[in-house]
């Protein structure tokens, strides 16, 4: 029985769990490791020239945290924020940083077999960002390099002098 157990555990790859939220039709996950929580949206303190995708800053107990809207930063059709629009804090490259999406579904442990390399798929999302495509059931989850994606150039919300 023992062996059982050592060869099962040899032959199911690891699982990451993520968690999945909506952008308009599509679903996406991320990293669970990368949230630190999930709050409702709250319009946050305007900042004079920013880009149209950040929203603001806000003060989370003492730590003032960018919010980017994920919808309008992947080029999406904008829409009203509802009460189900919420805001994703993330644990960045010690920065914490709101994104806000849609909706949140849930959280999926999503097995490496189940993740396929994403094709060259017509998405408002860049491909760089994109670690996969899980499959869940049914679902189909577009699986997003957060830490990258934040740390892009185009945010600008992380320097990059520690990645050179």
């Amino acid at each position: 029985m023992g062996n059982i157990e050592r060869i099962d555990s040899r032959q199911v790859p690891a699982a990451r769990e993520y968690l999945t939220f909506r952008l308009g039709n599509e679903e996406y996950g991320i990293d669970i490791l990368r949230v630190q929580e999930i709050r409702g949206y709250e319009a946050p303190t305007r900042i004079a020239n920013a880009p149209n995708f950040i929203k603001g800053v806000v003060n989370l107990r003492g730590v003032i945290a960018p919010i980017v809207d994920l919808r309008m930063r992947f080029g999406c059709e904008r829409v009203d924020y509802n009460g189900l629009t919420v805001t994703v804090i993330l644990n960045v490259g010690n920065r914490v940083i709101g994104a806000v999406v849609d909706s949140v579904s849930d959280v999926l442990e999503i097995p490496a077999q189940s993740v396929k390399p994403a094709p060259e798929i017509n998405s408002a999302v860049d491909a760089r960002y994109i670690v996969g495509l899980g499959q869940v059931g049914e679902r189909m989850l577009i699986l997003l390099d957060i830490a990258s994606l934040i740390a892009s150039p185009e945010l600008g919300l992380i320097e990059t002098r520690e990645a050179a």
